[in-house]
Parts: structure tokens; sequence; C-alpha cells
């Protein structure tokens, strides 16, 4: 490693965000390089594939540029740099979101509502396999609930839809969740009776 990249990894994330305030490109680089893996596993939540993802992170990071006068230093950039990545990820998602494929309740068949016993262990990618199953409104309905704590009510007003329809959207993901979870990670009981 160059020395001056070793200079530049050390320095502090306030200096950096001092910098990209004074319009230092280089520093904006950098902001963008140290906190790009963070905004990609956020954004690839509430997207439809890596090219969407990679759109809402880049909208994003101009935002947060565009914005860095409002931060309060004491304040965590991380925390502030998520909400942005999750309002532009959602703006991104009404903008688009009558190219996305509704499907409707009754495609959903019933299964066992009692958890299932975990069987296998899963990694990121099998879970983030099975999300991505998942039709869009369910898919953000689920993100920002069970991972970001958002309310319903809170849903409701970032999606256009009331909170019945994002308390439904919620169940509905579950749902079709523990179906994918038996159809691809349930192993197949065998009979082993005599024929």
């Amino acid at each position: 490693m160059h020395r001056k990249e070793s200079d530049e990894q050390n320095i502090s994330e306030g200096e950096l965000i001092r910098r990209c305030s004074g319009g230092e490109i280089r520093a904006q680089e950098l902001l963008y390089r140290r906190f790009f893996s963070f905004a990609m596993s956020v954004c690839i939540r509430y997207t439809r594939n890596e090219d969407e993802a990679m759109e809402a992170v880049n909208d994003s990071f101009m935002k947060v540029l565009d914005n860095l006068s409002e931060f309060a230093p004491a304040r965590s950039f991380k925390t502030w740099y998520g909400r942005i990545l999750i309002n532009t990820a959602i703006d991104y998602y009404r903008r688009n979101v009558k190219n996305s494929l509704f499907i409707s309740a009754d495609a959903i068949t019933d299964c066992v509502e009692k958890e299932p016993e975990i069987e296998a262990e899963l990694s990121a990618e099998d879970i983030l396999n099975l999300f991505t199953h998942l039709p869009e409104q369910y898919k953000i309905t689920f993100n920002l609930f069970e991972i970001e704590g958002y309310s319903h009510e809170e849903i409701g007003n970032m999606l256009g839809i009331t909170e019945s329809t994002s308390r439904s959207n919620l169940a509905r993901a579950k749902k079709m969740l523990r179906e994918l979870y038996f159809k691809y990670y349930t192993p197949v009981k065998k009979n082993h009776e005599a024929v």
C-alpha cells in the first residue's frame, strides 16, 4: 500500500466530512468509497437488482454532498446517510411502482403458521435470494418495519398507502418467506416403507 493511500485511510470521519463540505474532490471520493459497502447493503434491499441499487447509491451520495451543511457533526454520519439512502430508495420505488408486478393475496398458498424448525444454516446470500422473490411492495414494507424499525403509520406515509395495507403487506411478506424457506431449504422426508 502506498503511503498516500495509508494516510488517506487514517483520515477521521469528521475531517473527511469537513473536507467534503469544502468541496475537496479527493475527500468526496474517499467518503464515497468508505461508505460504499454500507450504502449498497441498504439499497439492495429496496431495489430489484444491483443496477438499480447502484443508481440509488449514486443518487443518495449526490444528496449527501448537496446537504452536508445540514449534517450535525455530533450525530452519527452513518445513521444520517442511512436515512438518505432509505428515502432515496423509497423515492425510486415510488417512481417505478407502475412497472413492478403485483401479486394478489390469492396467489399465496396457505402454509403452516407455526415457526419452521431451522434445519439449514442460511448464508447471507441464501437469505437475499429468498428475499428477492418477494414482490416489491412486500419487500419494501418488510425492510422498513423489520429491519429499519419504522411503524406501519410511518410506512404508510412514506409509501402512500394505508396503515392497514402496510400491516397486510408485512403479513404476506412473512408468509411468502416461510413458503420459500420450506420450498428451498427444508429437506424432503423420504418414505422408507417397503413397496
